[in-house]
């Protein structure tokens, strides 16, 4: 089974609990003004590699991910625009006992029989799922993503639904992101999930604009400056307001 990646990270330490290995797949269907990773849109390129591939370089760093409570973890770009790889990937990290990760956004969900089929089978080998909310208003999300949010929060509720772990991740762009009552309304959705296990606010940055210019986009927040520790704690402060889920199943 091959699957399409953009690159990999052997020693992250932002993308899940302890250190990961991190993937970055190829494609993604959202189009965010403030993506770092522009470079993944496209689908169907970047470098071809099988699960064997991968799990033999990830079992040179086995000692360091385990030591630290960590794994591997699938981002991108999309990592659910490739599901039956990341099924059979999953299968394999599962019998070596390492804990695995999505970064998602949700963005290509669907109720669509065969897609529903394949996603479940995949969350029997999933462990956690970060879930990248991007904005909860419909209109703004357009405009942020050039996508609408309906099926995103469906997917939200349907990890809910199957009691799969998530990580809520928003990123905070002022003036895009951070209006008081976009970030309540999402932490009143955010409190209607049972599957919560943490919420993080990821601060805005221009780290990847490098990556636009080198491929021709026009980057629309170059005005945006990054959010204050004031901004930041008032919003993760506004999304945790109505988050109902245990204490004792909370991450650290």
């Amino acid at each position: 089974m091959n699957g399409n990646i953009h690159s990999i990270e052997t020693l992250g330490t932002v993308d899940g609990p302890g250190i990961r290995y991190v993937i970055f797949t190829q494609g993604c269907l959202l189009r965010c003004q403030f993506c770092h990773n522009a470079d993944t849109w496209e689908i169907g390129s970047g470098k071809e590699m099988t699960v064997s591939e991968i799990m033999d370089d990830l079992m040179s760093y086995l000692p360091f991910l385990q030591s630290s409570g960590g794994g591997i973890t699938v981002s991108g770009g999309e990592p659910l625009l490739q599901i039956p790889f990341l099924t059979a990937l999953f299968k394999e990290c599962k019998k070596k006992g390492i804990h695995t990760a999505i970064d998602s956004s949700g963005g290509c969900f669907s109720h669509a029989k065969h897609f529903i089929e394949q996603l479940e089978e995949l969350l029997k080998y999933t462990d956690l799922i970060l879930l990248d909310l991007k904005h909860i208003n419909r209109k703004k999300h357009i405009q942020l993503t050039g996508m609408a949010n309906d099926h995103i929060l469906e997917f939200a509720k349907f990890l809910s639904d199957h009691e799969i772990p998530v990580w809520v991740r928003h990123v905070l762009v002022p003036t895009v992101t951070d209006e008081t009552e976009d970030l309540q309304n999402l932490g009143e959705f955010i409190g209607t999930l049972e599957n919560v296990q943490k919420i993080e606010i990821l601060p805005y940055h221009k780290l990847g604009v490098y990556k636009w210019v080198a491929l021709g986009h026009e980057y629309q927040l170059n005005h945006v400056d990054s959010p204050t520790e004031e901004n930041v704690e008032f919003a993760h402060k506004m999304l945790t307001a109505h988050w109902k889920t245990d204490l004792s199943k909370k991450a650290d």
